[in-house]
């Protein structure tokens, strides 16, 4: 899907993810999208399916199958994917959750401090957790509903 990332850069957005899944036998691919630091309106979204939909019907993604394209924000609570996503969220919260425990816990919040490719710091409970990238099953900003 290289081929709409320019289209929507020079829109002012950036591909978060792409993800594609069969719904009610219906093949659907959604173009999540996020605009720093503003966020994604309906707007947007409506803005940006118009402009990315003739592309992706001359690429044919799913071999001549109708399909629906979904425009998305991510989102609250979307997952930390790329370095940059964890750059922006140095000196937030929060909650990394992990794919088998450590130390008998399976999930932490905390601040987070530094992602490098081996590893994710986050300070939490007066404690640095220094958690290993291959453990972690997902990194995403704590919400706190109050």
């Amino acid at each position: 899907m290289n081929a709409i990332d320019p289209k929507v850069r020079e829109l002012g957005y950036e591909i978060v993810d792409i993800e594609k899944r069969t719904e009610y036998g219906q093949k659907v691919i959604t173009v999540i999208v996020d605009k720093v630091p503003e966020g994604i309106s309906l707007d947007d979204c409506e803005k940006l399916h118009y402009a990315v939909e003739p592309i992706m019907d001359e690429l044919d993604p799913t071999n001549g199958q109708p399909y629906v394209l979904e425009i998305s924000s991510p989102g609250l609570d979307r997952p930390l994917k790329t370095q940059r996503d964890f750059e922006r969220n140095y000196g937030k919260e929060v909650e990394v959750k992990l794919y088998a425990p450590i130390k008998g816990k399976k999930s932490y919040e905390g601040v987070l401090v530094e992602r490098t490719e081996g590893y994710v710091l986050i300070e939490g409970g007066g404690a640095l957790n220094k958690i290993e990238q291959n453990r972690i099953a997902v990194v995403r900003p704590l919400v706190r509903f109050e």
